[in-house]
């Protein structure tokens, strides 16, 4: 019988498995590119963020995010064709550096560097599906219970409760393994693209069908649809401060206009341009405000270069994801093949075909009975008009909530799927700096059964879990803070006694998803120009060197993404309504990781008496 060498472990350590093929890897990284949870969760904040004007550029700022992610996506391609294996970007970047004659010294410092920005993005990211899954939580808690809870105002005490039970949940599916985690998400992504086609066909049917002066659906005050005026009536309080509200009969039933003949007054739309672009809700400070779209050609128009770069910030959070996959190579079959294809059908499908399909549908439903204005109040504005189109569908109130109840259920799916989707890719990142010793906490460690990082897993559950709390536990302040006469409508109970404060002073508060979107945005960016610069490097004096792809696509990334960073900084003194508060905040964690990333990796390699620069390229 053999024994084992002095010094070493006579149980060998376990070694993932290649068992994933092009349709698995595909999934996989099609699960975090996930369309039917992105349109109903950051549909509201795209009409949030740059308001009065910006969300009129919401589709073609997909475009543009997209032209980003592309040009990222073939670096990405061509790299793991170089360098299939485990930590992706991190990976890259040593392989790259350590192939050259004279660059190889600094290969440590490029591994690190890419490394630790990249967890600016995989452990924010995972949070950031953690708040957004408990806002759409909390708005099928008040549908489901509208005595306990308001779907309008979802509940910051229910929403942080909830933060603390799903990252945990999530991670228990991806401690179980690479094959469970792909079955899950195969079985979302065939749902939820299937239920948002058909949402986005039927808004498409709608607004065809509801032309200028049509009768029309919109939404009652208490947010289910209605086809007739609501009576308004102005009333004084004992301070003499007027209020505008609906009136309600005895039995608590709102009030109709009536015709000249009596009948109740039926609810018109109109497309009008004047109508179309308004100045807004406050008359005290009257601005030119983006309401809907007058025809479908404007839905699919520029309207403004500053408009579409508001607009691509916020959309490359719903585009990431097709880079994932590359931290799979060593669970891959023939991941030099597989990944590069991988990299790309994602993003076509998900990316090309479905987000500008259904975002296309979702702004051209909107009209003066759903505008874009009211999407920015709503926790899931994608719910709201799935109300409406139901009700016309289907022909009665009822069954438009069942409808969007339906609807909804699939985009709570799809939320698991692509959380896990984030965490199994985060968590092999970090796995990847644990294993060379670049992290501390033993992370570097594989489950001895389900060949799983749990630790890093584990790890970044928590992280979730914070990041989480944080995004939903100031949601309602900002653009989003709630109006007085909201707040006092609001259920009196516990569920309401934390997270929702006074107007005039929630409006001056940073808007918490906002800042951790941002954060991760911020390190999607640099993630995105280091392995552009990456592929430039790696592909320098390479037998299989393209211009093309190995220098004029990675530069057109690069600057796309720093383009888009530096709007960071000047888009909030150029674009009315863009806050420069969330934006900031975000740089300021940015640079607080990365001066800390620098401390820790120059006194973590005097403390292992590691050298910073590779002595030797073996």
């Amino acid at each position: 019988m053999l024994k084992p060498l002095r010094g070493m472990s006579a149980t060998p350590a376990p070694q993932t498995k290649p068992t994933l093929g092009l349709t698995g890897l595909t999934v996989n990284a099609m699960a975090l590119i996930a369309p039917g949870a992105f349109l109903w969760l950051t549909f509201a904040q795209q009409c949030l963020y740059g308001q009065p004007m910006a969300a009129i550029g919401m589709w073609f700022g997909i475009v543009l995010a997209l032209l980003l992610c592309f040009a990222t996506a073939i670096s990405y391609a061509e790299l793991s064709k170089l360098y299939p294996g485990a930590g992706s970007s991190y990976f890259f970047a040593e392989q790259a550096f350590l192939s050259k004659s004279k660059a190889f010294k600094f290969a440590r410092i490029a591994k690190f560097t890419v490394g630790w920005a990249s967890h600016l993005y995989y452990w924010i990211y995972p949070g950031v599906m953690v708040a957004v899954t408990a806002i759409l939580f909390g708005y099928l808690a008040g549908q489901l219970f509208p005595s306990i809870f308001s779907s309008a105002t979802p509940s910051p005490l229910l929403m942080i409760l909830f933060c603390i039970v799903f990252p945990l949940f999530v991670a228990w599916i991806a401690h179980s393994g690479v094959n469970a985690s792909t079955g899950v998400n195969l079985a979302i992504n065939v749902i939820q693209i299937s239920a948002l086609i058909v949402f986005t066909v039927i808004a498409i049917a709608y607004r065809v069908n509801h032309g200028e002066g049509s009768k029309g659906i919109t939404l009652d005050p208490n947010g289910a649809p209605v086809s007739k005026v609501i009576a308004t009536a102005t009333t004084k309080d004992d301070k003499g401060v007027e209020t505008t509200g609906p009136v309600k009969d005895k039995d608590g039933n709102f009030v109709f206009e009536k015709n000249a003949d009596g009948t109740d007054k039926d609810y018109t739309l109109t497309y009008a341009p004047d109508h179309a672009t308004d100045k807004g809700s406050d008359p005290k400070n009257p601005n030119d405000t983006f309401e809907f779209h007058s025809d479908a050609l404007s839905v699919v128009s520029p309207h403004g270069f500053s408009f579409m770069l508001v607009q691509a910030c916020i959309a490359i959070l719903i585009l990431v994801g097709f880079e994932s996959v590359t931290s799979m190579g060593e669970e891959a079959k023939n991941a030099k093949r597989d990944i590069p294809r991988a990299v790309l059908l994602s993003l076509v499908i998900q990316g090309a075909f479905c987000y500008l399909f259904e975002y296309f549908g979702a702004n051209f439903f909107l009209n003066s009975g759903y505008t874009a204005t009211t999407a920015s109040a709503s926790p899931a504005p994608i719910g709201d008009m799935m109300q409406i189109v139901g009700a016309w569908v289907f022909g009665s109130a009822s069954a438009g909530w069942w409808f969007m109840m339906i609807q909804a259920c699939t985009v709570f799916l799809a939320l698991i799927g692509t959380t896990l989707a984030c965490m199994n890719t985060g968590a092999r990142v970090t796995y990847a700096m644990g294993r060379d010793e670049e992290l501390a906490g033993n992370l570097g460690v594989l489950h001895s059964k389900n060949l799983t990082p749990h630790r890093a897993i584990w790890t970044l559950a928590i992280i979730s879990i914070i990041v989480g709390m944080f995004g939903v536990a100031f949601y309602f302040c900002g653009g989003a803070a709630q109006t007085t006469d909201a707040i006092n409508a609001l259920p009196k109970n516990i569920w309401y006694s934390f997270g929702i404060y006074p107007h005039d002073a929630a409006v001056n508060m940073p808007q918490s998803l906002l800042v951790i979107t941002l954060a991760s945005n911020f390190g999607t960016f640099l993630l995105y120009m280091m392995t552009c610069i990456i592929a430039i490097i790696a592909f320098r004096e390479h037998h299989s060197f393209h211009g093309f792809k190995h220098v004029v696509v990675p530069v057109f990334g690069l600057l796309a993404n720093l383009l888009c960073m530096l709007f960071y900084l000047i888009g909030p003194f150029s674009v009315a309504g863009m806050s420069y508060k969330e934006p900031f905040i975000a740089l300021g964690i940015a640079a607080i990781w990365g001066i800390y990333g620098a401390f820790y990796f120059l006194g973590s390699s005097k403390k292992k008496d590691k050298p910073v620069l590779v002595p030797s390229r073996a």
